[in-house]
């Protein structure tokens, strides 16, 4: 999955409750339900047509010298934890659980997840920021393949006719910018939608400044609130960004009405598609030179559900291990354009595609989003997009809008 297809968070104060009903309940029950075919692995994801073919191909790739098959059930994103708990309440649950890296905590608070050194699967070699999208409370349930992030897209030709470099520095990003704003073409494009678009979005800007989740009234997250601010009142952003999701984004990049902007690498075959356009990616500009960006993490990652049936449980967690080879993550990776997890991998991958090595460099200093609240996460993602949609809409300051952002995120907990 790219991140780009947004799944709404289920209620927080209702879902983990009714997984706790529902999974808790399967281990050792086998219920009514029919017995599984012992020559069948099932995988649960959200993969698309095209993504499930591919899926597939690694699939065989690494159950073939096994002896088993592999079964996807394929559901649309925004269906994947829904028709877990369904199949879960009827003692069906898949032996593999694809699940998105910002939902995984919510899984793992109800005990309904293995913890995967304990399954057997191997974590050893994998970068520390994709570390943080598969844990819990210190403890490994997910692995990911491959990871996306965000990084600086711009067009070389425009930047280079107003004579600029790609800015590295917040200082940089004003004055580029700027020179970059002419006519109908702003000199940068983000998304400020209050939704997951947007504050995955942010998030770069935000914890680059130092920002914490946990506590967003600290004041040191309120000078990224502001940078959006100033690109938008000096008309070097558009003020429709608090309307555009990353599509968008990329849709007024590719008509040439914005020089750069804030994007993942899922728009690459989206960018070759337009043959005139010469594009590159940097890393995204940090508050001062020096400082590595801290962009976050998305993409899925592969549990294992406790469904009682340890020989089951073996033969997924083999597969998994095959498929996080160091060979299987690059290609796997290359088909995604994502970027691997295994550090290896992920050198071997941008040596493979040096244009999108921004992205693999940002890679190892980013971190999930629910690193630091855990399942708290979605409450705390709905108070940040309501903080920038406020400031951006000049309803608040920074400073104010952080503030009531935290008392939101702490009474949406209770």
């Amino acid at each position: 999955m790219q991140f780009s297809r947004r799944r709404p968070p289920a209620p927080a104060a209702i879902l983990p409750a009714a997984m706790a009903t529902v999974l808790l309940t399967v281990s050792g029950v086998s219920g009514c339900a029919k017995e599984p075919d012992p020559g069948v692995v099932t995988v649960l994801n959200s993969a698309t047509d095209i993504e499930h073919t591919q899926e597939q191909e690694f699939y065989d790739r690494c159950a073939k010298p096994l002896g088993v098959r592999v079964r996807q059930v394929s559901v649309p994103a925004d269906q994947v934890v829904a028709k877990a708990l369904r199949m879960a309440s009827s003692h069906s649950l898949t032996d593999i659980l694809d699940l998105d890296g910002s939902e995984l905590p919510r899984f793992a608070a109800t005990g309904g997840l293995l913890p995967l050194r304990n399954a057997g699967v191997d974590v050893t070699g994998m970068s520390a920021g994709a570390g943080t999208m598969g844990s819990f409370e210190g403890t490994r349930y997910g692995i990911a393949r491959s990871v996306n992030s965000l990084a600086l897209m711009y067009n070389v030709d425009l930047l280079k006719r107003a004579g600029v470099e790609p800015p590295t520095t917040w200082d940089e990003l004003r004055t580029v910018a700027k020179r970059l704003t002419r006519g109908q073409t702003y000199g940068m494009a983000f998304s400020a939608t209050p939704d997951a678009d947007g504050v995955y979005q942010f998030l770069p800007f935000f914890w680059s400044a130092g920002g914490d989740e946990s506590r967003l009234d600290d004041g040191r997250g309120a000078p990224a609130l502001q940078l959006w601010k100033d690109l938008i009142d000096s008309g070097s952003a558009s003020s429709a960004a608090v309307t555009w999701n990353q599509q968008d984004v990329a849709e007024q990049f590719t008509a040439g009405r914005a020089a750069m902007m804030i994007n993942g690498p899922w728009n690459v075959p989206v960018l070759n598609e337009h043959k005139d356009l010469n594009w590159a990616v940097a890393a995204i500009p940090v508050p001062e030179a020096g400082r590595p960006p801290v962009p976050p993490i998305g993409g899925t990652v592969m549990t294992l559900p406790r469904t009682g049936d340890t020989a089951r449980q073996k033969t997924a967690a083999r597969i998994i291990n095959c498929l996080n080879e160091r060979r299987n993550q690059v290609d796997w990776g290359q088909s995604r354009n994502n970027v691997p997890t295994r550090v290896t991998a992920a050198a071997e991958y941008k040596a493979k595609n040096p244009k999108l090595g921004a992205f693999a460099d940002e890679v190892r200093t980013g971190r999930s989003r629910t690193d630091r609240v855990g399942e708290r996460w979605p409450v705390v993602s709905d108070a940040l997009a309501s903080a920038f949609q406020s400031v951006l809409t000049g309803r608040a300051t920074p400073e104010a809008a952080l503030e009531r952002a935290q008392s939101q995120a702490v009474a949406a907990g209770e």
